[in-house]
């Protein structure tokens, strides 16, 4: 499977953004789709999963402002990101898991999204 990412972009704080993986094929078999994010000299860290379009986890900094959907039909993932702060600026890469993958994090390229104050 590939991943491609869209819809990063620069926004003021407060504003908003949506975030789409676009899978190469159905995604209705992945246990796990989501994000993750990089800032400059961060570790890598979970904003959301899908889980098997049953539930979602999400990092506590991003509970009620980032809600993460599944589109089946389109293969899509997609992260709503409401009420943006400068902290949540960093490198989006969208990932997906399952048995497809032999349960290892297949990973698409990243996008940007800069928050200024």
């Amino acid at each position: 499977v590939q991943l491609q990412a869209s819809g990063g972009g620069s926004v003021q704080a407060g504003g908003s953004l949506r975030l789409s993986c676009a899978a190469s094929g159905s995604i209705s078999s992945f246990n796990f789709m989501g994000w993750y994010r990089q800032a400059p000299g961060q570790q890598r860290e979970l904003v959301a999963t899908d889980i098997s379009g049953g539930s979602a986890n999400y990092a506590d900094s991003v509970k009620g402002r980032f809600t993460i959907s599944r589109d089946n039909a389109k293969n899509t993932v997609n992260l709503q990101m409401n009420g943006l702060k400068p902290e949540d600026t960093a490198v989006y890469l969208c990932y997906v898991r399952g048995s497809r993958t032999g349960w290892k994090s297949v990973w698409g390229q990243g996008t940007q999204v800069t928050v200024s104050s």
